[in-house]
Formats: C-alpha cells, sequence, structure tokens
C-alpha cells in the first residue's frame, strides 16, 4: 500500500512538473516571438536610429508566481466609454468582466475591457485588452503601463500570464496613439514579469 502512495506522488509531481514546464514555455515562446517582432526590418516599429543598435527587448525573468488563475466575473450592463489615450484618439471600449486574484497573500482586481469597434483581422472576436501598472511603472517597466491580450474564457476562471506583459507602441515611438491604463486597474504589487522600460543605447 505504501509503495502505491509514493508511487501515486511520482506520477502526481511528474504531471505538475510537466505542466508548469509547459506554461513557463509558453511564457518564454511569447518572449522570444515579441522580440522577434522588433528585430525584422519589415515587421519592427522602432525608429531607425534606435533600430541600427537594437539587440532585443529586456524582460524580467520569467517568474511563475505571475501566472495567476483569476476568478472572472462578467459584468454584462457596462456602458460603452471612451478611453484615454496619449493623443487626442478617444477608442471606445466596454467593461466586459473583472479579474479577481492573489500574489503573496493579498487580493487584486483587474478590469478587462472589449473594443467596441470590429477589428479588421479575423480571430480577434473574443479578445480582450487588459491594461495595467503596478508599482514598476516607471522604476524598471515604462511608466504608462503595460498590456496584455487576453481572450474571453468559457468558464469563470482566466489564466493571466503577467510574464507575457508588453509595452505599448509609444513606449517606442512618439509616432504612435495608446490607450493609457484606467486607475482602477493601478496594482499596489511590484508586477516584476514581463518587457522592462525600453533603453535607448
Amino acid at each position: 500500500m505504501k509503495n502505491l502512495f509514493f508511487l501515486f506522488l511520482i506520477i502526481y509531481s511528474s504531471l505538475i512538473f510537466a505542466q508548469n514546464g509547459a506554461i513557463v514555455s509558453e511564457s518564454k515562446t511569447a518572449q522570444i516571438e515579441l522580440n522577434e517582432e522588433f528585430s525584422n526590418p519589415e515587421t519592427t516599429i522602432l525608429e531607425p536610429e534606435d533600430f541600427n543598435d537594437f539587440h532585443g527587448l529586456e524582460f524580467y525573468p520569467i517568474d511563475k508566481k505571475f501566472i495567476v488563475e483569476a476568478k472572472f466575473v462578467r459584468t454584462p450592463n457596462e456602458k460603452p466609454f471612451l478611453m484615454p489615450t496619449t493623443t487626442e484618439r478617444l477608442p471606445e471600449y466596454v467593461k466586459y468582466g473583472e479579474a479577481h486574484f492573489t500574489i503573496d497573500g493579498k487580493d487584486f482586481v483587474l478590469n478587462l475591457f472589449k473594443s467596441i469597434q470590429p477589428y479588421e483581422e479575423p480571430g480577434y472576436e473574443d479578445y480582450l485588452f487588459l491594461p495595467f501598472t503596478d508599482l514598476t511603472s516607471g522604476d524598471g517597466s515604462y511608466g504608462g503601463g503595460r498590456f496584455l491580450d487576453q481572450r474571453i474564457p468559457e468558464g469563470d476562471t482566466i489564466i493571466i500570464d503577467f510574464n507575457k506583459a508588453y509595452n505599448p507602441y509609444c513606449a517606442y515611438s512618439a509616432r504612435y496613439s495608446c490607450p493609457i491604463p484606467p486607475k482602477e486597474n493601478d496594482l499596489l504589487i511590484r508586477i516584476e514579469a514581463g518587457v522592462k522600460a525600453f533603453g535607448k543605447h
């Protein structure tokens, strides 16, 4: 009986290890793809003078602590609003739901938004926009906050991987207009995950 217990423990531990490994691998893949986009002269949004000296984006070390399973609460009765940006552009969004999660024993809530304007490219019908700021904003990461791409979950949970957090385009060039994260999406914790502030060399 004892041998069966230890066998079960080994199998269970192996499954958890494999699952964690797959999650971390997915985080790493997202960062590699982002760097490839910036390193390719055909897809980069960097200014020519920055691209010439570009050696890759800087990321915080991947940390499983910042991959959270959040409770997803839909908010169907919200009214559309105009989200402020770094320019006069005012895209229209609606609050679609809330993500409730815990990091280091502290409870947090982030609002997720859906664009009122349909995306031209197919495949974005279930896309949700998650902008946020945290205590690294302006102190390690871009001061204007960072973004996450999410999909509408089927159930009442949603996985948020802060290791995939990326900068808005205006962090690299003033040519772009970027949404400003709402104050209610300011996290009072250092999210030391995802892309760091862009340093011009």
